[in-house]
């Protein structure tokens, strides 16, 4: 059973959300919060596999919230899918930084939201490689870039760096290994050594680091 806490100032929002949820087998919601701040006491109540996070709220933003949910010790088990109207939300590249594991527009068919929690509950990336390497260039694009270095970078071998590039140019695990010629299962496995090795909660955020630290071009 995946637990979901629903957090969007909208009460229909909630309501039509947990109606969704509560209507399908292997869901229940655990809680509701109406703003950032009770969605935070929330988290660390309940504990929940999933939390769908909207992005305006009053009090701190969905933003805010996430990142203090993302920094609880306790909540290393928990995955945040950010919720927003606007597919360019320039929010949307900073939660995916903090650790969010992607996001969904408001107007994503119901058996696509599910598809998404199941995913995420199952410590899978929710964004494609394509859609997320997309996210991220609308954003690294706008401006100069600046490069900021993940601490721990030199921990990756050069294989490693090299299927990191690979995944950020927006390759599927089975891509990268007919790029590098190697078996698939090799190739999920330098994914997951980096992901590892870089504190990446999913390939979303694996992704970020790699524009960050200049891993992408």
């Amino acid at each position: 059973m995946i637990s979901v806490l629903l957090v969007d100032d909208q009460d229909l929002v909630r309501l039509g959300l947990r109606t969704l949820l509560t209507s399908e087998d292997g869901f229940t919601v655990a809680g509701e919060a109406a703003d950032g701040l009770a969605a935070v006491e929330q988290a660390r109540s309940i504990r929940p596999d999933v939390v769908l996070m909207d992005v305006r709220m009053p009090g701190i933003d969905g933003l805010e919230a996430t990142r203090r949910i993302m920094a609880q010790p306790d909540l290393t088990g928990t995955r945040v899918i950010v919720l927003t109207t606007f597919e360019r939300d320039e929010y949307v590249f900073e939660a995916l930084r903090i650790g969010a594991s992607g996001f969904l527009l408001k107007d994503t068919p119901p058996v696509t939201l599910l598809d998404a929690i199941r995913t995420v509950a199952d410590g899978g990336a929710l964004l494609s490689p394509s859609v997320t390497r997309t996210l991220i260039r609308e954003f690294v694009t706008k401006g100069p870039r600046r490069l900021v270095p993940h601490p721990r970078l030199d921990q990756l071998t050069e294989r490693e760096r090299e299927v990191v590039a690979l995944a950020a140019e927006g390759l599927s695990n089975q891509e990268i290994a007919g790029r590098l010629v190697v078996s698939p299962a090799t190739a999920r496995t330098h994914v997951s050594r980096a992901m590892v090795k870089l504190g990446a909660r999913d390939r979303a955020q694996l992704v970020v680091f790699a524009f960050q630290s200049g891993l992408a071009a």
